[in-house]
């Protein structure tokens, strides 16, 4: 299977890139890199380095601003399931990235466009290259239009989710039953919060806000995970 151009990513994205080498680059893997010497094309390995810590960064920046109320363990748990290997990897086959790859003839026919620490590293490499191309602000624009708005909803099919933690961790101890509560809501109709309460057994385990009752109820689970340091 041969690799879309990665010009045809910038029309699908509308973004445009002004090194379209390093925008390649990001797509490369090693083993291409490997049997195309004489094109003196780089691989996304120093991409993906790169773009690792603008991830971090910026994902640590918007659970700073939207989780107010989370603690560091908290915060920290909530930035490690968006930006571990499923996660990303979810993203990018959203995002069709598996499409763009240029792989090496062994790679290709082993699977590699599937394999999930392949992808990962894409995404990360891309991130790499659009900080490299156009900044910080250009990589958070991106994360808005495409990752944030799956985060905010709780909808990112990749990640294990704290209630789905919760859960297995009650059911494996027989804790008893499992109950979320809205105890609260405030604000007007267009932007509400919600304060939802997580029982185990009929005992508060934690308490959780939010702009929806799912993501109140993800952060009950990641505050009763929190205090109880239970995972």
């Amino acid at each position: 299977m041969g690799a879309r151009p990665v010009e045809h990513l910038c029309e699908a994205l509308k973004i445009e890139f002004s090194s379209m080498s390093l925008l390649q680059a990001a797509f490369t893997h090693s083993s291409y890199r490997n049997e195309h010497r004489h094109e003196s094309q780089q691989d996304n390995e120093r991409l993906e380095f790169l773009g690792d810590a603008v991830l971090e960064l910026l994902v640590s920046q918007y659970l700073y601003a939207h989780y107010p109320r989370a603690l560091e363990g908290e915060l920290t748990r909530m930035r490690s399931a968006l930006v571990c290997e499923p996660s990303l990897v979810a993203f990018a086959k959203a995002l069709e990235f598996p499409l763009y790859l240029r792989l090496g003839k062994g790679e290709e026919l082993s699977g590699g466009r599937e394999r999930a620490s392949l992808l990962a590293d894409v995404f990360e490499a891309f991130m790499g290259a659009l900080y490299l191309d156009q900044g910080l602000s250009a990589v958070d624009a991106f994360l808005e239009r495409y990752f944030y708005p799956h985060v905010a909803n709780g909808d990112s099919s990749s990640r294990k989710d704290y209630k789905t933690i919760l859960q297995e961790w009650v059911q494996r101890e027989s804790k008893g039953d499992l109950l979320y509560e809205t105890i609260a809501e405030s604000g007007p109709a267009h932007d509400r919060e919600f304060v939802v309460q997580v029982s185990v057994g009929g005992t508060a385990f934690g308490r959780g806000t939010g702009r929806s009752k799912k993501e109140a109820e993800q952060q009950a689970a990641a505050n009763a995970l929190s205090l109880h340091d239970k995972r």
